[in-house]
């Protein structure tokens, strides 16, 4: 089932940048912010970088702790980028890009995308949602849409 996930159309990987320590743990991890880059999928030349909680310990070592809801995200445009006609109409509004377990179950970390058309950019949220109740902790960055030389 896990590599039936990890290998499904759609599923967008982050590359590590790196992380630092904010809590001595005696055991197992200490509790870390780590930072992440993710490419668009369907937007070549758009790029996010995030930074989220990574709760250490015993717990967070054999992967049952729950990180906190703790984001923050800056996308930029790396190259030249050409919308999709679905984004630029505002039919993908509101469409997962990103999506990471931040608990054993149940829990996650999303950014999701929007397009402002009268102002010509695109708009990424992240937050951390759960089945019965999310976080309001959230976070947005934007990418002006200009000519790339």
């Amino acid at each position: 089932m896990l590599v039936l996930i990890l290998f499904s159309p759609g599923i967008v990987l982050a590359d590590e940048i790196g992380s630092v320590s904010t809590k001595f743990k005696i055991l197992g991890a200490n509790d870390k912010i780590v930072v992440e880059a993710f490419d668009d999928p369907e937007i070549a030349g758009a790029t996010c970088y995030l930074s989220r909680a990574k709760t250490g310990g015993v717990g967070g070592m054999v992967g049952v702790a729950e990180d906190t809801s703790d984001a923050s995200i800056a996308c930029r445009q790396i190259g030249p980028i050409s919308l999709p006609e679905k984004v630029r109409n505002g039919h993908e509004d509101g469409k997962e890009v990103f999506k990471k377990s931040t608990s054993l179950l149940f829990k996650s970390l999303q950014v999701v995308r929007f397009y402002d058309a009268k102002r010509n950019v695109l708009v990424y949220l992240t937050y951390s949602d759960r089945i019965i109740e999310g976080s309001p902790k959230n976070s947005i960055s934007i990418i002006p849409i200009v000519p790339w030389h």
